[in-house]
């Protein structure tokens, strides 16, 4: 198990199983450095209109292997812990109230 940072200052766990289970799907081959690198860095983060207490970090990579895509890392955060649920690959990224940057 990996304890990350996300540009909030929280740590967030990310398990072996999630991260095997997110790098099962072909097109996240080789992209297990990127979804520790969005949680730091992302480009855009939103809350989830679904569950308000995910959110949904965001970075469009212009080459991927399907292409052009934007690499969605979801968040769950309850009191006193916060876990990667799973990572993909999006042609854009969903509604929802934008928490980063920070305006």
């Amino acid at each position: 198990m990996k304890l990350l940072d996300d540009c909030f200052g929280h740590k967030v766990r990310l398990t072996d199983e999630r991260l095997a289970h997110i790098l099962e799907h072909a097109e996240m081959a080789g992209m297990a450095a990127e979804v520790e690198r969005v949680l730091r860095q992302p480009q855009l983060v939103r809350r989830s209109r679904s569950d308000t207490a995910v959110r949904l970090f965001y970075e469009f990579y212009a080459q991927t292997i399907v292409g052009g895509k934007w690499l969605c890392v979801v968040v769950k955060y309850v009191e006193n812990d916060a876990f990667v649920v799973t990572a993909y690959l999006t042609d854009k990224p969903e509604a929802g109230e934008d928490l980063w940057p920070t305006k």
